[in-house]
């Protein structure tokens, strides 16, 4: 270890440990101890890991994302959701594409795409006709795994348990805002510590630049913010610039920007707005400056294409570009633009040109909450999803990165397996993926839900002990362990893993880590 990171990680280690000086208490001892134990395992972790977080905001309708497709379920799904006006159930496997059919519409799309786990279940699955891209990572190549009906969960809960106001159970279900928060950092709208936050706390001591523990490509999030390490947001093309161009110069003058980095980096006064102020932009102006020669451009061909001539234009960039079922036409699709920009801080990071080991990352889709025109609109998102996550698996190919890098998937909730006409509305439980060289793909992590017709209200699934009022799942995974799986791989120990994620203890010990990563 050089003496710059030495003295960078004891910087951060002693001011972790004076913040968490001020516990007082039983708790005290066990987070200086948790600290330490952070500390040392980072020190002597010498390989890179980064986490992907891909939060797809408004809640994504899982039951048209991955499809159980054996006689029973195929039977019940297509019942329930061939409804009028607009069917929302999509196509038996096999089914052939009519291309004059609707934009969007399940025979335009043509049949669901079979996937093989290795654990089936005693069933038989699909994917979304618009998933074509993730049907290979998961049959052949086998870096893509499915985690059935996931959802924030506080202790194990069964249909009869939820019907009980003494069961615990997560606050504000079925609310946009407070899911969002509750997937992120465990608590309702108004938590502001994330469990990746968290994870990086523990971890940021190992790195020499801690500012770059904690990154996001789409703005604010609190599954970034621990209790000392913030999130720092780049934007798609890296480091968000103060003051200075991309040459350190202001109207040409590396004098006039050396100034005004004074000038805005130091407080003038002991108030502490000011000051406070001033360090968040001598923050944003030092890691600025580091990204500028650390990042390679997004034109490079490990991340991007190159134009024969002028300025690289990302829209213009095939490998940023997807097939939009909606116009036949190739698309440029930003989240795949968000993934890039991780892509080159990944290769940054990876050749310690950024000095991290341990990084979490934040990028997201929008547009789930598909109340209204669910067909054209999900196929739309799923096709986005699909290249998205196509080409960051092929780049950190590329790179030589996949085993270093784990990304899943995460949305405010699963949606209801009835249809409001042409759309669905709020649930809870909710199918992921999760992708990596470090996978064991190809297979469900977790058992996949039973799905059961109406009964004579038209609202219960009384056949189904997964599906709640309107088909919602009441989930059979908690959050807690997908976070607990993934932070055990990432160096966490067990004891750092129950702080983050109490609730944990709650379930069966057997059964906190998921088994879907290799260590």
């Amino acid at each position: 270890m050089s003496h710059l990171h030495s003295q960078a990680s004891r910087r951060q280690f002693l001011r972790q440990a004076s913040l968490m000086s001020a516990l007082t208490g039983v708790g005290a001892p066990a987070a200086l101890n948790l600290l330490a134990a952070g500390h040392a395992a980072a020190q002597t972790a010498g390989d890179y890991r980064a986490l992907v977080c891909l939060f797809l905001f408004g809640g994504n309708d899982s039951y048209n994302t991955v499809l159980p497709t054996d006689a029973a379920s195929w039977q019940a799904y297509s019942s329930v959701r061939n409804q009028a006006p607009d069917s929302i159930a999509l196509l038996a496997p096999g089914t052939a594409p009519v291309p004059g059919a609707a934009a969007g519409s399940p025979a335009r799309l043509g049949g669901v795409l079979p996937i093989t786990p290795v654990n089936a279940q005693g069933r038989s699955y699909a994917l979304h006709p618009s998933l074509a891209p993730l049907q290979g990572l998961f049959n052949t190549d086998r870096r893509l795994a499915v985690l059935p009906n996931i959802g924030p969960l506080l202790q194990p809960t069964s249909k009869a348990q939820y019907a009980l106001a003494s069961h615990r159970k997560p606050a504000s279900l079925f609310s946009h805002n407070d899911q969002q928060t509750t997937w992120q950092a465990g608590a309702p709208e108004g938590a502001t510590r994330g469990w990746g936050g968290r994870m990086g706390d523990l971890l940021a001591s190992g790195n020499s630049r801690a500012v770059f523990t904690s990154v996001s490509a789409a703005g604010n999030a609190v599954w970034l913010s621990g209790q000392t390490v913030q999130q720092y947001q780049v934007g798609s093309n890296g480091a968000i610039r103060v003051g200075a161009d991309s040459n350190g110069r202001v109207y040409g003058s590396t004098d006039l920007a050396a100034a005004l980095d004074r000038i805005t980096a130091r407080a003038r006064s002991p108030h502490v707005f000011e000051a406070d102020l001033a360090a968040v932009t001598e923050r944003a102006l030092n890691a600025e400056a580091t990204l500028r020669t650390a990042l390679k451009p997004a034109s490079d061909p490990l991340f991007g294409t190159a134009p024969a001539t002028g300025t690289y234009n990302p829209n213009a960039d095939p490998k940023l570009q997807y097939d939009n079922p909606l116009t036949g036409q190739r698309s440029f699709n930003a989240l795949a633009q968000q993934l890039q920009v991780v892509a080159r801080m990944v290769e940054a990071g990876m050749a310690g040109a950024t000095g991290v080991r341990r990084q979490v990352f934040f990028v997201s889709l929008g547009g789930f909450d598909t109340h209204d025109l669910q067909n054209r609109n999900h196929a739309d998102l799923m096709a986005r999803l699909a290249q998205a996550l196509r080409y960051f698996d092929t780049t950190l190919s590329g790179l030589n990165a996949l085993n270093n890098v784990t990304t899943f998937t995460a949305s405010d909730f699963g949606r209801t397996f009835t249809s409001n006409g042409d759309g669905t509305d709020h649930g809870w439980g909710s199918h992921h993926f999760v992708m990596g060289g470090a996978v064991r793909g190809g297979d469900l992590y977790g058992r996949f839900p039973t799905l059961a017709l109406k009964n004579a209200n038209n609202n219960n699934f009384d056949a189904s002990p997964d599906q709640l009022g309107n088909g919602a799942l009441l989930p059979g995974t908690s959050v807690d362990q997908l976070g607990t799986t993934l932070g055990a791989w990432f160096g966490l120990s067990p004891a750092q893993l129950l702080d983050i994620f109490p609730n944990s203890a709650n379930f069966d010990a057997a059964a906190r880590n998921l088994g879907f990563l290799r260590a």
